[in-house]
C-alpha cells in the first residue's frame, strides 16, 4: 500500500456519502461525474472493501463506509479550514516579517520608519537584521531583504528598485575655514578625507562634472572606519571631507552643518534594491510593508527614483 493517504479521494467520498448522489456531489466540487466516480472506486480499490452500495436508485453507505465517515468528513473540514487560514493570511496584514538590510541604510533611513508603520499595522511583527554580509533568503527563512546594487547569486529571486542612492562629497565649514575648499574634484587627492572602509567606493571616488567631463580621484586620509554611521561624527566635526550617501548627509548640508563641496558634478548612484525570495504571491503583511516604504521614502527629498 503506498504511504501517502489519498486525501483528495477521502474528500470527496465525504461529500457523496454527504449528497448521497455522485452527480449532486460532483456539482458542488465542481468536477466531471466521471473523475468523482473514479476517486471512489480507486479508494475502495486502495482499501479493498466497498464503502458505497449502487444502485440505480440511491447511493448508501456500507458498513466500512459508516465507520470511514466521521474521519472523511473531518479530512475535508481540516482542508477546506488550512486553505481559508492561507487564504487570510495572503488578505490580511498580519503574523511575522523577517527582513534583512544593509547597515547604514537601516539604521539612518530605515530605522525611523519602522515606529509609524507598527503604529498602523498593529497585528504584524518585525524581526530586522542589520548586516553589510547579504543572506540567504530562503535558508534562512526572511521574507526580504533591504540591499545596495541589484545583482544577486541566485537568479531565482525577485529584484525591484527601491529607489535611487546618490552620493555627495560634503565637508563642515570648519574644514573649509581651515583648509580651504577644493575647486575641482582634483584637488581631494591633496585634501583631509575621511574614508569608508567598508565598501568598494571608499578609496576612490568618481565624478562627472559640466561638459560632461570625467574625472576619477584616488584619496586617502588618516580616519578609515567600517561604519559610515560613525563616520559622521568625524565628518561634522570637521576633521575631513568624504563622499558618502546622501541619507547621511542631506538634513546636515539642508541645515549648514555640511556643504556640498562640488554641487555641479555627480557621482555615479547606485539602486537600492528590495528582494523577495521566489514566487509570485506575497503575503499581504509583506505588500503592505513594501508599499510603505515606497510611500515614505517618496517624501524625502534625497530619495530619488522611487519604484511602484
Amino acid at each position: 500500500m503506498p504511504h501517502l493517504p489519498d486525501f483528495e479521494a477521502w474528500a470527496i467520498f465525504a461529500k457523496v456519502a454527504e449528497k448521497g448522489s455522485f452527480s449532486q456531489a460532483a456539482e458542488d466540487l465542481g468536477l466531471a461525474k466521471t473523475t468523482v466516480s473514479k476517486a471512489i472506486s480507486r479508494l475502495e480499490e486502495r482499501m479493498r472493501t466497498t464503502l458505497l452500495h449502487r444502485t440505480t436508485r440511491k447511493l448508501s453507505l456500507t458498513e466500512s463506509g459508516r465507520l470511514s465517515l466521521d474521519r472523511a468528513l473531518r479530512i475535508m473540514a481540516d482542508g477546506v479550514a488550512i486553505e481559508a487560514d492561507i487564504l487570510e493570511e495572503a488578505a490580511i496584514p498580519r503574523g511575522l516579517i523577517r527582513v534583512a538590510c544593509s547597515t547604514g541604510f537601516g539604521e539612518t533611513a530605515l530605522a525611523p520608519m519602522l515606529p509609524a508603520f507598527m503604529a498602523a499595522y498593529p497585528d504584524i511583527r518585525l524581526d530586522i537584521t542589520f548586516s553589510e554580509q547579504r543572506v540567504d533568503l530562503v535558508a534562512e527563512g526572511y521574507d526580504l531583504a533591504i540591499q545596495i546594487g541589484d545583482n544577486a547569486e541566485d537568479s531565482s529571486l525577485r529584484i525591484s528598485r527601491l529607489l535611487t542612492l546618490r552620493r555627495r562629497v560634503t565637508a563642515a565649514p570648519s574644514l573649509i575655514e581651515r583648509h580651504g575648499r577644493p575647486r575641482h574634484p582634483s584637488d581631494l587627492a591633496h585634501y583631509p578625507m575621511l574614508i569608508p572602509s567598508h565598501v568598494p567606493w571608499g578609496r576612490e571616488v568618481d565624478f562627472t562634472g559640466p561638459g560632461d567631463e570625467h574625472f576619477h580621484v584616488p584619496v586617502s586620509g588618516a580616519l578609515h572606519m567600517n561604519s559610515t554611521l560613525g563616520l559622521m561624527h568625524a565628518l561634522l566635526a570637521g576633521v575631513g571631507a568624504s563622499a558618502v550617501p546622501e541619507y547621511f548627509t542631506w538634513e546636515a548640508t539642508r541645515d549648514g552643518l555640511l556643504v556640498d563641496l562640488f554641487p555641479d558634478w555627480t557621482i555615479p548612484s547606485s539602486p537600492i534594491c528590495i528582494v523577495t525570495p521566489p514566487g509570485r504571491a506575497r503575503p499581504a503583511r509583506v505588500r503592505a510593508l513594501l508599499e510603505f516604504l515606497r510611500e515614505q521614502f517618496s517624501s524625502l527629498p534625497w530619495a530619488q527614483g522611487i519604484e511602484r
